[in-house]
């Protein structure tokens, strides 16, 4: 079944509909540096006046200039450097003014050819920013147009998937590297979800925290630490449960890791020596958790999500003996297990299953009061993880896993033979964060910035994206989207790419058919940038439709 079916339809509202595509603009018009200006704006620039990288700009050279086609044949030229990664993606091309006068051309010609480009989508005007490079051709168009031989592709024509900077990464089943592969790819606006806004890290208050450790700390902690993790970190996150998630345990009972990646590694030969060779998954449920369990060859039977959450029947059905789930916000619809599916996994639970609690952003919520996690209400049965990555930065690599009893101590010898702990110093500045309540304050900035991204987001769908159905939106950091199924989502993901918008394909996150729509990440993206981003999508979607 269709799992995200069901959702609030936006309307089409008052939103400021974002500028895009528009006109390159000449820095030069209002230059910055006086002493980079002619002195008479009517002459062209002599070789001391131009800036340096506007006399050897790709060899161009004036002699090549052809008589007839100059636009053509400059665009041509520009296009092949983009294609052939002279000119990279974020590269500024040189002002109209300075490379006309350096191939003894108008700048009529010149201005041409940039907004053939800019048509193309290969570049973009940012008025005293110039014209910057956004997006990449592949080389076969660039040698088709060339040729004579490119036509605009038909609307009717079967495969609509868009070239971009990375033309294979939407095509067929997503590797173990394409996270990695999507990082690492430029983009203007970047809507992965799961990124917090990063420009709020409490640098200051960090920093006081680790000159006060630094103060107080002995020699013996900077040794070897306990490999479970410092005792004041776990005494620091007893009390963060206790208060945030109604989750009651001892210092003793919890372990540190490396985020919940980690948390997932250390599992693997823990769940095999238990019997446990396959864990089911939510559907549409995390690519990269469904991964990592399947990186330990573990089987990740997938169990549908409605409303109310997972379907514990379809969960009873895959025979699995463990789940892992995102019950106070799942991954990515944005649903609440209801209160009725809780009983019905806590007696699944009881029969002999295991739960895995990825708990990844529960604390950040706007319109819903805050839910216990399953952890409160069975300990025996339940494996909890969590981490600051979504509250303070991924970069930290820092989480904590409360485990059933049984496995608390094959965790730590998995944990002791990996890496002998966390390392110990972040772990003491944090504790220091939590207990000082410095990361609380954080935590409702965080809640202030992400709601205002959050409203400006779904505000923009609603002009841009009328007939889409917005998933999810009253927590975390990252809104679904579905829409008609005319055009699949891994096509509009590699349009959106090419133009300079960053997202993920909902079809990557399943494993059962259902509705495309993509999954739209907000808290890492200023309010003008998501209107404008979320533009840019509905223009795409108009075009494969």
């Amino acid at each position: 079944m269709a799992p995200v079916n069901t959702g609030t339809q936006v309307t089409r509202g008052a939103a400021a509909t974002a500028t895009t595509g528009a006109p390159p603009t000449d820095p030069e018009s209002a230059p910055t540096d006086p002493e980079s200006a002619p002195t008479d704006p009517e002459s062209p620039p002599t070789d001391s006046e131009s800036p340096a990288y506007g006399s050897d700009f790709l060899q161009l050279d004036a002699a090549d200039v052809p008589l007839g086609g100059k636009a053509a044949w400059l665009a041509r030229r520009l296009r092949q450097a983009i294609a052939d990664g002279r000119l990279t993606v974020g590269s500024r091309l040189p002002p109209t003014r300075v490379l006309a006068a350096e191939l003894r051309l108008s700048r009529g010609v010149i201005t041409e050819a940039y907004r053939r480009l800019a048509e193309d989508g290969h570049v973009e005007g940012r008025r005293r920013g110039g014209t910057v490079v956004v997006a990449a051709p592949s080389l076969a168009q660039v040698r088709a147009r060339a040729t004579g031989l490119y036509r605009s592709p038909a609307p009717a024509a079967p495969d609509r998937r868009v070239p971009g900077a990375v033309p294979d990464l939407f095509s067929g089943e997503p590797g173990a590297d394409v996270f990695d592969t999507l990082r690492a790819t430029h983009a203007r606006i970047d809507f992965t979800p799961g990124q917090p806004d990063l420009t709020t890290f409490p640098r200051a208050a960090w920093l006081r925290a680790e000159r006060a450790v630094l103060a107080g700390l002995s020699f013996e902690n900077l040794g070897y630490g306990d490999p479970r993790g410092a005792p004041q970190l776990r005494r620091a996150v007893t009390a963060w449960l206790a208060t945030s998630r109604g989750i009651r345990v001892e210092p003793d009972e919890v372990l540190v890791v490396a985020g919940t990646a980690q948390a997932l590694t250390l599992l693997h030969p823990v769940l095999r020596d238990d019997g446990i060779d396959s864990v089911a998954v939510e559907d549409p449920g995390s690519l990269g958790t469904r991964q990592h369990l399947q990186n330990g060859n573990l089987a990740t039977p997938p169990v549908p999500v409605d409303q109310g959450g997972v379907r514990v029947d379809a969960l009873r059905a895959t025979g699995a003996r463990a789940a892992l789930l995102t019950p106070a916000h799942q991954f990515p619809t944005g649903v609440v297990t209801s209160g009725e599916r809780r009983r019905e996994l806590l007696l699944w639970a009881r029969d002999g299953g295991l739960v895995m609690e990825d708990d990844y952003d529960a604390e950040h919520r706007y319109d819903r009061p805050p839910v216990p996690a399953l952890r409160a209400l069975l300990a025996d049965r339940v494996c909890y993880m969590g981490s600051v990555s979504k509250l303070l930065a991924p970069a930290l690599r820092i989480g904590w896993v409360v485990p059933p009893p049984r496995y608390r101590a094959p965790l730590t010898e998995a944990k002791r033979f990996t890496d002998l702990g966390n390392a110990v110093l972040p772990q003491l500045v944090l504790a220091r964060l939590m207990e000082s309540g410095d990361l609380e304050r954080h935590l409702h900035l965080l809640r202030r910035r992400h709601r205002r991204r959050r409203d400006a987001m779904i505000a923009a769908l609603a002009e841009h994206l009328p007939g889409a159905v917005v998933h999810g939106a009253a927590a975390g950091l990252h809104l679904t989207v579905t829409y008609a199924p005319e055009v699949p989502d891994t096509d509009l993901a590699a349009a959106a790419l090419a133009r300079g918008v960053k997202c993920q394909p909902l079809s990557w996150h399943r494993q059962i058919p259902g509705n495309p729509g993509l999954v739209l990440g907000y808290a890492a993206t200023p309010p003008g940038s998501v209107t404008e981003g979320v533009a840019i999508l509905g223009e795409a979607l108009r075009e494969l439709g």
